[in-house]
């Protein structure tokens, strides 16, 4: 009988080590995360902040002795925000590196081509930077969201801003990919619900530079309002060529283009301009003082502003750590999973709306709010709508 129950135990032993090897990329010592970035695109400003944000908390939580014991490793690579580099990258972090999770991977299209190889081998695709419905629907057990759709972001906020300037004719300018289409079909849900439809459509491919004729096209059809399916480079450069054109319609984007860069970039021309966001820019004289001390931090570290993609960075890997903390110290993928399908994730000092998850809710919140540019800076306008 204590022959039996010794083996029993030793098969038991085995089993769970078994289990716990499962999960590639946690060691005694260490836990290896993956990301991917646009640090060489057209995406290259926010890759690279998100990409700082990161660092900042990983070397935070380091310096406090990691999780559960376990030093944090975080491994970058560049997609160019192209997805067949994506795809690439994505091989190497998972086959190569062997990550135990990819965080924060920046762009829709290019998630959408990296998530099967991180699926095959067992890998979760946590909080990916973009707004696109599919980083959480059709549900998959790996995939975790934290944005407010792109879809839902329009649908919302335009009808407001279209009923308080009293707009007549609305139209859009749009990346003609899986983001833009998302900005545009989210919007004329939001222009239906107010009896209004899209007047004038105009889009470029990613990448693009020049938007004369798009701007010609909607200054022609007498638009008032334009909705932006763009990110940085090209909401600065359809803008500006709008100004150039005498064309000044209210113009409003996703929290795809609510960043510091914008008005950095682009100067004057960007004043009144809307966007739905969540997390507010994080300036270095914000009025509120734990904003001002991490914006700072920040500063000090890397000798440059944060902007919100920092905070998303940071606010990724805190989000990770908190969870793979709760997961104590047998970390495995299916460990992390029932933690993060209990989890309740309250507001934060930058204002993100409070997330939670479940064993069938893959977003944390689909909540946002409106912003605008106000003499060279963003100003949050509106607080979250209540339920």
């Amino acid at each position: 009988m204590k022959a039996r129950l010794t083996l029993t135990a030793a098969a038991l032993a085995l089993t769970a080590g078994a289990a716990f090897a499962q999960s590639q990329g946690v060691s005694k010592d260490e836990i290896v995360l993956g990301s991917i970035q646009d640090l060489s695109g057209p995406l290259a400003g926010f890759g690279k902040q998100a990409r700082l944000g990161m660092m900042l908390r990983v070397d935070e939580i380091n310096e406090q002795g990691g999780i559960n014991g376990r030093k944090l490793k975080l491994l970058v690579e560049d997609s160019k925000y192209d997805p067949k580099t994506a795809v690439l990258a994505a091989q190497k972090l998972v086959n190569q590196d062997k990550i135990f999770m990819m965080v924060g991977h920046i762009g829709t299209a290019q998630n959408m081509a990296a998530m099967p190889v991180q699926f095959q081998k067992n890998v979760i695709n946590f909080f990916p930077i973009t707004a696109a419905r599919e980083m959480y629907e059709p549900f998959h057990k790996l995939k975790y969201s934290f944005a407010a759709t792109y879809f839902d972001q329009m649908k919302n906020s335009l009808p407001v801003v279209v009923k308080e300037k009293g707009a007549k004719k609305v139209c859009t300018v749009y990346q003609d990919d899986e983001f833009g289409l998302e900005v545009v079909r989210g919007a004329k849900e939001g222009l239906k619900s107010i009896g209004m439809e899209m007047a004038e459509e105009a889009s470029f491919k990613r990448g693009a530079t020049e938007f004369g004729s798009q701007m010609q096209k909607l200054a022609a059809a007498q638009c008032d309002f334009v909705v932006l399916g763009t990110i940085i480079r090209e909401t600065v450069g359809t803008i500006a060529t709008a100004r150039k054109l005498g064309f000044n319609p209210t113009f409003m984007g996703s929290s795809a283009l609510y960043t510091d860069l914008i008005h950095k970039l682009g100067g004057p021309a960007m004043n009144g301009l809307y966007a739905t966001m969540t997390v507010q820019n994080p300036y270095l004289d914000d009025a509120s003082q734990p904003v001002r001390f991490w914006a700072n931090k920040y500063k000090t570290k890397f000798n440059e502003d944060p902007t919100v993609f920092s905070v998303y960075g940071y606010n990724i890997i805190d989000t990770f750590a908190k969870a793979a903390g709760k997961a104590g110290a047998n970390l495995s993928t299916d460990s992390f999973i029932k933690v993060m399908d209990t989890m309740t994730i309250p507001t934060d000092i930058f204002g993100s709306a409070p997330a939670s998850f479940g064993p069938q809710k893959r977003l944390g919140s689909n909540a946002s709010r409106l912003s605008q540019i106000v003499d060279g800076k963003w100003k949050v306008i509106s607080d979250y709508p209540k339920n």
